[in-house]
């Protein structure tokens, strides 16, 4: 039977652990990639094997009293505590949360999201397709390994679904005798504190990053294992009494390709606020001189890597225009940047796309979930630079405390393992990066979700219109539709074409996400029309009305395609849960961001010349075109975070090289 090896709990309770993760020599890797490819994970027999013996031990807990539960409990935890995870104890204990499951909750597990949590104790991926039940799988590991003594942390994208699972699964914990705590945003210090200490946290990937930044903060530069022994002995002022969290021992992470590959380049950091009496005046003065400049003459825009490149006649014309300003102006590299920023400011971030205003705030959209992150600011001023791009307010600039990548944070824990309905996509970098192996489980059912077409236009505005059409012919059938969108403006140009044809709908964006779960949750009713950005409730099952399944199902459409195919394929897996039946569709122009970023020329000027005779939907040069156009696009942002990471991994060297703390 295949059960990982993992360090006994009780020999890393003492201090604050996590992996200590040196970068390999040459030949390390080498070796090292060897052994993981001939490092075999379970085969689907065996994790079916696996299964059959918990269902057939849960079996017999069916009719045991709840004193003998409790019991039973107590020597599971026992066995763990002293053996660790050997397969009959994991067995064991698998069967003893489904029938407590069962008790708590009327549902218990099947044998494939039994199979998901055998696959996340042993420190993988799994691959659960939308509606599976990934909330009731992640019971399992958890839950064994609380019961040996590990804390878990349960990592989720937002604060709803963290309420909402801690809650769903209080009962089968606390049945258990295992305690459950939840970090949310606004929560303070101590509250943080006593639900850190908890068997069981569930927290998002935001609040428990910072949590940790603000340890190392705690701990300076004081990092050994004597200096924290001592500091623990010491009385309650000590630096370790301090801590938030007791390490990092074991993180189940929810839509894990979200949060380990699409929020990978996102830097974490912690800052104090300076003067922004200094940083306005010069946001204004980089405006003004940015505004004469010349798009071709004076500087280049990197559509594809986002950045501004100046030719050497914009650069001369730069360092002559600030000649006549002082302060920061002198330096000629300062004077370059900051023109480059408001320049970025001007062409490269658009309003309502990219960030919101909002009570005289510029707020950032994920573009990845369509969420607005108010908490978060761009970097190197142009945050700054956007606000006075927009005539609001301008925050001070802000010096960098404490400074953390997801890449880097992840690789941390002593095991990791995560859930997700799109993983196989980003399978590589994701073993590449956290040596995390992605299993594909099979579904419970067998999937009905029939993909219909993709259609392309030269034009946007074509698109859109045949889009309108499409949701009145699918509205006239009575099923429900459910159109995702890239962008908050996006979003509002259908729903306005929706209106002209007086077709009543729900729209979903960075603007209205305040009742985002009921609205998703609502989405499967009778002729129910639901336009969402990308946050179209991932965690959250669309269920159909009765007599819904009969006429169809929820029928999907993506009115763009995005950068990673996986995403579009989270989108897609919003029909046809548990086997209903569902259908979706992709619409694409040849206007659209990704294409013109990433399209190949080629194929695209081929498609504008023979589109008077209709190829428009030609299914084989669609594909070929969307094909290639998403792979280019993976592979740049791939290539960029490998980057990252390197950059990131350099200045750990350099940092440890010095002496000083991260």
């Amino acid at each position: 039977m295949f059960i990982a090896e993992w360090e006994r709990p009780e020999t890393n309770l003492e201090l604050y652990p996590e992996k200590q993760w040196e970068d390999p020599s040459l030949l390390e890797r080498i070796f090292l990639k060897g052994s993981r490819h001939f490092r075999k994970a379970p085969s689907l027999p065996q994790m079916y094997k696996f299964a059959h013996m918990v269902e057939k031990i849960g079996n017999e807990y069916r009719n045991i009293s709840e004193k003998q539960i409790s019991l039973y409990t107590k020597k599971i935890r026992s066995d763990l505590h002293q053996n660790g995870f050997k397969p009959q104890s994991v067995v064991q204990s698998f069967a003893l949360i489904r029938e407590v499951a069962r008790r708590a909750l009327g549902i218990q597990h099947y044998p494939v999201q039994i199979i998901g949590g055998y696959v996340m104790l042993n420190g993988m991926i799994t691959e659960m397709e939308t509606g599976e039940g990934k909330t009731l799988t992640a019971t399992l590991p958890a839950c064994t390994a609380a019961l040996a003594g590990i804390p878990v942390h349960i990592i989720t994208v937002n604060d709803y679904l963290v309420k909402r699972d801690a809650e769903w699964m209080g009962s089968v914990y606390q049945a258990l005798g295992l305690k459950v705590g939840t970090i949310l945003e606004g929560m303070d210090l101590p509250t943080r504190k006593k639900s850190y200490n908890a068997d069981i946290t569930y927290c998002t990937n935001k609040q428990i990053t910072f949590d940790y930044l603000k340890d190392r903060l705690v701990f300076g530069n004081k990092r050994g294992r004597l200096r924290m022994s001592i500091d623990r002995l010491n009385d309650d002022t000590s630096s370790m009494s301090k801590l938030l969290l007791r390490g990092l021992h074991f993180g189940i992470v929810d839509e894990a390709d979200s949060v380990l590959i699409d929020e990978a380049r996102t830097p974490l950091i912690i800052s104090k606020n300076t003067d922004n009496s200094v940083s306005d005046q010069i946001c204004h003065q980089a405006l003004q001189l940015s505004q004469g400049m010349i798009l071709g003459a004076d500087f280049l825009i990197s559509e594809r890597d986002r950045k501004i490149d100046f030719t050497p006649n914009g650069q001369n014309r730069v360092l002559q225009m600030a000649k006549t300003l002082r302060g920061l102006w002198k330096g000629q590299a300062r004077s370059l940047e900051l023109v480059s920023q408001a320049l970025s400011a001007r062409h490269l971030f658009v309003r309502d796309k990219h960030y919101l205003i909002q009570d005289e705030k510029v707020l950032i959209i994920d573009e990845f979930t369509g969420r607005v992150m108010p908490d978060r600011s761009w970097e190197r001023g142009l945050h700054q630079m956007i606000e006075a791009k927009e005539d609001v307010p301008v925050t001070g600039l802000r010096d960098t405390l404490a400074k953390i990548s997801y890449q880097q944070f992840f690789r941390r824990y002593l095991r990791l393992a995560g859930m997700t309905g799109t993983a196989n996509e980003a399978s590589r970098e994701l073993e590449s990066v956290y040596h995390l192996k992605v299993i594909k489980i099979p579904t419970n059912r067998k999937p009905q979700r029939v993909f219909l077409s993709t259609k392309t236009f030269p034009k946007a505005a074509d698109k859109w219109a045949a889009i309108a059409t499409r949701v009145e012919q699918i509205n006239a059938l009575k099923r429900p539709v459910l159109i995702g969108t890239r962008s908050v403006s996006d979003s509002e140009l259908i729903s306005s074409l929706l209106s002209e044809k007086n077709i009543q709908h729900q729209t979903l964006n960075a603007k209205q996400d305040t009742d985002e779960a009921k609205v998703v949750q609502q989405a499967g009713q009778e002729k129910r029309i639901t336009v969402a950005t990308n946050m179209a409730g991932r965690g959250t099952d669309i269920k159909l009305a009765p007599g819904i399944a009969e006429l169809g199902g929820l029928h999907v459409i993506a009115s763009e395609p995005h950068e990673a195919g996986r995403i579009d394929r989270q989108l897609f897996g919003r029909c046809g849960r548990q086997g209903d039946p569902g259908s979706y569709e992709l619409f694409f122009s040849l206007e659209d961001e990704l294409v013109q970023s990433y399209g190949p020329k080629i194929l695209i000027h081929l498609f504008r010349v023979f589109s008077f005779n209709r190829i428009i939907g030609s299914h084989w040069f669609d594909k070929i075109i969307l094909y290639w156009t998403q792979k280019f696009a993976e592979r740049h942002h791939a290539k960029i975070r490998k980057q990252l990471l390197k950059i990131d991994q350099q200045v750990k060297r350099m940092l440890a090289f010095s002496g000083q703390s991260e």
